[in-house]
């Protein structure tokens, strides 16, 4: 397992790429809209690891309500499972209390968050690449 990607909450997508740009000096970026979560993502690539910036795309999405109430920031920290039902069978047998079902998420990635009270305040999302495409070989 590895870190896939630290997702940050921001109001508007287009303007915080242009903030991280000043700083990560990367143009390797995808951005995709992702329907099922409401949010319109930008996946800043890095050498090792991704930025997912995420903005609501609806009042009633997840992200909307987050950003109501804590505003921009560190919204979850993404790791890459080899086997997300075999990790997701040990977590829940350990008595992680998971988010929601097994999922797809942006890029075709299989995913699942699992709740932070069960991880010290952290609430951290398991996710697995389709066979044909690793988290980070096509960027």
């Amino acid at each position: 397992m590895r870190v896939d990607h630290v997702a940050i909450a921001v109001n508007n997508v287009d303007q915080a790429i242009k903030n991280y740009q000043k700083v990560l000096n990367s143009d390797r970026i995808e951005v995709e809209i992702v329907e099922s979560e409401k949010v319109k993502v930008a996946m800043i690539n890095l050498q090792d690891t991704r930025i997912e910036l995420m903005e609501p795309t609806e009042p009633s999405s997840t992200i909307s309500k987050y950003l109501e109430k804590h505003g921009e920031g560190i919204h979850h920290i993404a790791i890459t499972a080899d086997n997300i039902e075999q990790d997701l069978s040990r977590a829940s047998a350990s008595g992680i209390k998971l988010l929601g079902d097994l999922r797809e998420g942006s890029y075709g990635r299989k995913i699942i968050f699992l709740h932070p009270k069960s991880l010290n305040g952290v609430l951290l999302e398991l996710c697995e690449a389709p066979p044909d495409r690793d988290s980070l070989s096509n960027n």
